[in-house]
């Protein structure tokens, strides 16, 4: 994934950026990055190496070297940005979130118009960022460009520019992740959670909605292009990816969460002694989950945050497994002779699960009965960097609907998204052996989008259902 926040100002706003860009931490773990534009020195940038140290250590000396009145910063989980680009249409810095999927092909059409090159990054990849420039640099206007870029990308693409005179934000074309105004004296900023700039004395202006396109200034936020209807928000981001503090379409994710697992409880009839969830995002749908119930709430198990803070976690599996496990430290006295159920946000691979429910085995637990606050995942997400899986085999759901049904296994999909069929429950009941819980039940997907309140043709649910 990845996050992103700009501001304009009438005086330096350097400490805002800075703040403001830490305050997305949680969504990348590779790069992060901040621009600046200042009347009289222009454009100065820095970027640095976030995997094994945060945002906030390794730019703390840049913020003391960089003056600006408007800038951008990032998280990035994949390529170096922001970039400072020179173009027909003037001097600008960018930075994206999002997915290009049809990369090859846009890469071919650019050379065919005159575009000579673009830099490779390692491994052989193109910058994703600076494909989009190309592209917005195709035409006669920074906002045709923008649109442009929108409508030629098959993924998503929301992005910040910078110019000499303000800033153009950008909600990507189906809204799959948001773009929030923030408001104070004096200035303005574009961010992607909405949180992030609450401690900085802004306050929520607006929501962009899918497609739109606005300018900002320190004084005024300008529509060039109107939002368009039809919008796919990701549902991950009230599930997993989003911060508790935040809010997407006015419906913010703790409460989201809560509701989430009230309604995971009302299907549930299991016995325990009490109710976990498994740090971060699992705590608050358990705090539901044990509202709705009666049964105690606990923490069997403490994130150790010093050292093991969410978003600092290497790109390799089997050294994230190992991380996640390092991390949690156990709590003897509410494990021991206890039936817990635990909670998560998802259920992707199972090895993290699995590991984490022998750990409490071994230290004397009696059952645990493990609950995911999301359906089975089916598909790896096709429109937002959401998961490092390079193959949906990966995924514990399709690997047990392979072993059962062979080569008949991509027809038959559809019968295993639905809960209420008996392959869904024998697949469910596969997983439960194979990582040896106790019990193990999967929020329904009608539950879910219940909890946000929002229409379910709002959301994008592909890596459930297969289909938007």
């Amino acid at each position: 994934m990845g996050g992103f926040f700009g501001v304009v100002s009438h005086k330096d706003c350097v400490f805002d950026l800075f703040f403001g860009t830490d305050y997305h931490s949680h969504l990348g773990t590779k790069r992060g990055g901040m621009a600046v534009y200042d009347r009289e020195n222009g454009f100065d940038r820095a970027i640095h190496n976030i995997e094994n140290s945060p945002f906030r250590t390794k730019f703390e000396r840049d913020v003391d070297d960089m003056r600006g009145t408007a800038g951008i910063g990032c998280i990035s989980d994949t390529e170096p940005q922001p970039l400072i680009v020179r173009s027909h249409l003037g001097n600008y810095a960018i930075t994206t979130v999002g997915r290009i999927n049809n990369i090859d092909a846009l890469v071919k059409q650019a050379f065919e118009t005159g575009i000579p090159h673009f830099q490779e990054m390692s491994g052989g990849n193109i910058n994703p960022t600076e494909l989009t420039a190309a592209l917005i640099n195709q035409k006669d206007t920074i906002e045709e460009g923008i649109r442009h870029a929108q409508t030629m990308i098959e993924g998503s693409m929301s992005m910040l520019l910078l110019t000499p005179d303000g800033l153009y934000a950008a909600r990507d074309y189906m809204g799959r992740t948001p773009v929030v105004i923030g408001k104070k004296e004096g200035a303005h900023c574009a961010s992607f959670e909405s949180s992030s700039f609450l401690n900085l004395g802004y306050d929520k202006e607006r929501e962009l909605g899918p497609g739109e396109i606005v300018f900002v200034t320190a004084d005024e936020v300008k529509t060039l292009l109107p939002a368009r209807d039809e919008m796919k928000i990701c549902t991950f981001l009230w599930v997993y990816y989003g911060y508790p503090t935040s809010s997407y379409e006015g419906v913010n994710v703790e409460t989201m969460r809560c509701r989430c697992g009230e309604k995971l409880a009302q299907r549930d009839p299991v016995e325990a002694d009490s109710v976990a969830g498994i740090p971060d995002s699992g705590i608050a749908h358990a705090i539901g989950y044990a509202n709705s119930t009666g049964v105690p709430f606990s923490r069997p198990f403490i994130k150790y945050t010093p050292t093991w803070p969410r978003s600092f976690m290497p790109q390799k599996q089997s050294q994230r497994n190992l991380i996640a496990h390092m991390k949690l430290i156990p709590v003897g006295e509410l494990i021991h002779d206890k039936r817990l159920v635990l909670i998560d946000d998802s259920l992707v691979r199972g090895t993290q699960m699995r590991e984490t429910t022998e750990f409490l085995y071994r230290s004397g637990a009696k059952e645990v009965h493990i609950r995911a606050a999301c359906p089975p995942i089916m598909y790896g997400c096709k429109y937002l960097n959401f998961s490092r899986s390079t193959s949906e085999m990966d995924l514990i759901a399709r690997r047990v609907i392979a072993r059962l049904e062979g080569d008949k296994a991509e027809e038959k999909l559809p019968l295993y998204t639905d809960p209420d069929t008996p392959e869904y429950a024998n697949m469910v009941e596969e997983i439960r052996k194979e990582l040896h819980f106790t019990s193990l039940k999967y929020q329904r997907l009608d539950d879910m989008i219940e909890a946000t309140g929002l229409p379910s043709c709002k959301f994008c649910t592909y890596c459930w259902t297969g289909k938007e």
